[in-house]
């Protein structure tokens, strides 16, 4: 289980400049983008930059991603 809070796009949970980036298997505009900072994960959906994005802490990220390696996820 994890959770995450999702923000406005105007709104950046950062002082410094993010680098985002996204899967290589990824070949179209279709994709998310995950930037990471020292105490989270940001996600956002690649074509729109500027819309809203999801904030994941660091054990909530991995969570996450074990979800995913697992085919564990469940939709609430």
């Amino acid at each position: 289980m994890f959770t995450c809070e999702r923000k406005p796009g105007n709104v950046l949970p950062t002082t410094g400049p993010l680098t985002w980036r996204k899967s290589k298997a990824c070949s179209n505009a279709a994709c998310i983008e995950i930037a990471e900072q020292s105490s989270s994960f940001l996600m956002r959906d690649s074509k729109e930059a500027r819309g809203p994005m999801l904030t994941f802490s660091r054990a909530d990220w991995g969570n996450f991603i074990a979800g995913i390696r697992d085919n564990t996820l469940k939709r609430e």
